[in-house]
């Protein structure tokens, strides 16, 4: 059994067959995060993975479908980080997935500098506006704009947490692709592979996945293009494997 509180819901991770709690007023993820954890490389059996900006601990989630390695996930907020704990718990996977509740800014100095083979981060996307543009629900606002984490904040601390040569990966905008270039190469970490998602044919790209090497040699490659729905707007066949397994 698990216990929901005020407007929270049981939802399907279809494909991992697993269960997650979410709530529409607090943070529900949304297919961002479910193709950052496809589309990142994770060891098969063991590693030390982190996620940073958790919310509520879906990548960990997802990722324990995809390896056996140990998974910690951190998110600031209180609220999110305690939906993430009892999600874990009620999928029973309290030994191989922990939340930490705290500042991404103070992990690497709380856990070690480069103890983990992969970080992943989905994090806020928009620069802070004026008060009068922001989401006046404070979970939503913390978890899109750039309040208490800015993009250099999450690659610098990616690149204090990763090992020499291990993989860091970012769920992104496509607008701001060169900022997220510029920052990584400034904090030693090389981009390896880059895949852009888009609604649909002929619609400009509107999501952004990139993957960096620590200390890596300079070789880009540029995957090919994801689409999300098909002309009847439906879910591509790829979309139906990454969301229910589908083949």
């Amino acid at each position: 059994m698990v216990m929901l509180k005020d407007d929270e819901r049981l939802d399907n991770l279809l494909a991992e067959n697993l269960r997650i709690i979410q709530s529409p007023s607090v943070f529900a993820f949304s297919l961002d995060a479910v193709l950052l954890a496809r589309f990142v490389y994770v060891p098969i059996q063991k590693g030390n993975i982190i996620d940073l900006c958790s919310g509520n601990g879906v990548i960990p989630l997802f990722l324990s479908a995809r390896t056996k390695g140990n998974i910690i996930g951190v998110e600031i907020q209180e609220r999110l980080y305690d939906m993430a704990v009892r999600s874990i718990e009620y999928n029973h996977l309290q030994e191989r997935l922990q939340m930490i509740h705290g500042d991404i800014k103070e992990m690497p100095k709380q856990l070690g500098y480069g103890k983990y083979d992969v970080v992943t981060c989905n994090p806020p996307y928009f620069i802070t506006p004026s008060k009068e543009e922001i989401n006046p629900n404070e979970h939503l606002a913390i978890a899109r704009h750039e309040i208490l984490c800015t993009l250099e904040d999450a690659v610098r601390a990616s690149s204090q947490l990763v090992r020499q040569g291990g993989k860091v990966a970012f769920v992104h905008r496509p607008g701001r692709l060169l900022d997220i270039i510029t920052v990584m190469r400034q904090y030693r970490l090389e981009p390896k592979r880059i895949q852009l998602v888009y609604p649909k044919q002929g619609k400009e790209a509107n999501t952004l996945l990139i993957e960096a090497i620590k200390d890596g040699s300079p070789d880009l490659k540029i995957l090919p293009p994801l689409f999300v729905y098909n002309e009847e707007g439906e879910y591509t066949a790829e979309i139906r494997k990454i969301l229910y397994g589908e083949e």
